[in-house]
């Protein structure tokens, strides 16, 4: 189990916003948490503690008018942090090199893979040619209908038909290095992580790593995920962290994960 880090950016700001609430339109969101520093500050925070594989997730559209300010800050995380630091936002085959040439170790990919509600193979294929399976995350945040956690796509806006279970993980192995897997239902609210999201990955335990973020509110829930994840999954903190306006303690979460 390690700790990845999180840089969300929103509207050229870093922000922790409530993952159900954003909204293209308007570029809305219910923000917890607004800095009042950089992308880079916290870039060189987690340089300086050794925290490698956190994400910069860009949260505008490049429709936004918002977008040029929002990349502008994820290109100075990746500048004050070169393969430190993996990022995400509106990848596709065509600009993924951009950041990874300005220093990701990762590119992030969710909706340019899951298109029309379900995984678009050419697409896929175009990406792994494009950057490599290791420098490849696939983004299988997800909320939960009918009982099954469905892959959500355009900044966690749309259903596709894609379920993540055991089949869909082992399929998509293949071609990528790690799954990032918000639980979007809880995302920023610090309610308490998704527990059955949680055990199904740690079932899992394939060959990829996995990282999860949504809902860590306290100690508990860190030692929570690591016993239902059997160890085996990631975790990020957002809202609840004390650099993010939180109560919890990132040198604390750092000796947990470890122990």
């Amino acid at each position: 189990m390690e700790f990845r880090p999180c840089i969300d950016i929103h509207n050229g700001q870093v922000k922790q916003i409530v993952g159900g609430s954003l909204a293209d339109r308007g570029d809305s969101a219910d923000e917890n948490f607004v800095s009042a520093r950089d992308a880079d500050y916290y870039a060189e925070l987690y340089k300086r503690k050794g925290i490698r594989g956190g994400h910069i997730i860009l949260l505008n559209p490049a429709s936004s008018d918002y977008h040029a300010a929002t990349k502008a800050q994820a290109l100075k995380a990746l500048r004050a942090y070169p393969q430190g630091l993996q990022t995400g936002g509106g990848i596709n085959d065509e600009n993924a090199c951009e950041y990874l040439d300005a220093g990701a170790s990762h590119v992030i990919v969710t909706s340019f893979v899951f298109r029309d509600g379900h995984i678009d193979m050419k697409n896929l294929e175009r990406m792994c040619a494009a950057v490599g399976k290791e420098h490849l995350v696939l983004d299988l945040s997800c909320r939960m209908r009918d009982g099954k956690y469905y892959i959500v796509t355009d900044r966690w806006q749309k259903f596709t038909d894609e379920v993540v279970e055991a089949r869909t993980l082992d399929m998509l192995t293949g071609y990528c290095d790690e799954f990032l897997i918000h639980a979007v239902d809880v995302e920023g609210k610090s309610q308490g992580i998704e527990e059955r999201l949680v055990r199904l990955l740690g079932n899992w335990g394939g060959r990829a790593a996995v990282t999860y973020a949504g809902g860590v509110h306290s100690y508990e829930d860190i030692c929570l995920l690591k016993k239902l994840g059997g160890g085996k999954i990631n975790v990020t903190v957002g809202s609840a962290l004390d650099i993010f306006g939180g109560a919890l303690k990132l040198d604390k979460i750092m000796e947990l994960v470890k122990e």
